[in-house]
């Protein structure tokens, strides 16, 4: 386990210094996620409504128009690794651990990636990281069982259906997901059913 405040985090990412107490106050008052699920949503009009958004449109995004949602629940595994063509930004509103990789590392021929490769960063609860366009990253993991809230800001649109569907083909174009969503899936994750290609090789990390 590393900190995000090692230097081993600089090639995924950098910790983003803005006030994020109003986040974290405001996703603290939702109901908890059931038990052993997680829930992602991309767009939360509490959260747009903070004074964190508007900077981090302002600094982070350069303008651009951005979703303020989040993911929470209960994780320990990796399950699947996403990049975007944008940087992320997630704000742990509880102590969690990311689990990263790098896009370079993934086997254009075979369209893989070892799990071996990746690495777990323990992010404390209030701190602003923003994951680069070529970080690999899923749903964050819970502490000794608990459940995690974390804040994710993203480019509006971002994780949205395809209007074409998942499309098929050699090479990346078989990753795409979702709107500005590339993803590659573990054999026990079971998203295969939901049309992910089975790209994550070796174990699935659990922590």
């Amino acid at each position: 386990m590393q900190q995000v405040t090692d230097a081993a985090f600089r090639p995924y990412g950098r910790i983003v210094s803005v006030d994020t107490k109003s986040f974290v106050k405001t996703i603290g008052m939702r109901p908890p996620t059931a038990a052993g699920t997680v829930v992602y949503e991309p767009n939360v009009l509490a959260f747009n409504d903070l004074d964190v958004c508007n900077v981090l449109r302002d600094i982070v995004f350069g303008e651009l128009p951005i979703e303020f949602g989040h993911c929470s629940g209960f994780n320990a595994k990796l399950n699947a690794f996403e990049y975007h063509r944008s940087s992320e930004v997630d704000i742990a509103a509880t102590d969690l651990v990311l689990i990263l990789g790098r896009q370079q590392d993934i086997d254009w021929q075979t369209c893989s990636y070892d799990t071996a490769k990746a690495e777990m960063f323990f992010v404390p609860a209030g701190t602003a990281v923003e994951l680069y366009a070529t970080t690999l990253h899923y749903a964050p993991c819970g502490i000794d069982g608990a459940e995690f809230r974390c804040g994710v800001v993203l480019p509006y649109g971002t994780n949205e259906a395809l209007e074409n569907g998942i499309p098929k083909g050699d090479g990346e174009p078989r990753l795409l997901f979702a709107v500005n969503k590339w993803l590659l899936a573990h054999a026990d994750s079971g998203l295969d059913r939901d049309g992910a290609w089975i790209g994550l090789t070796g174990k699935n990390l659990c922590l």
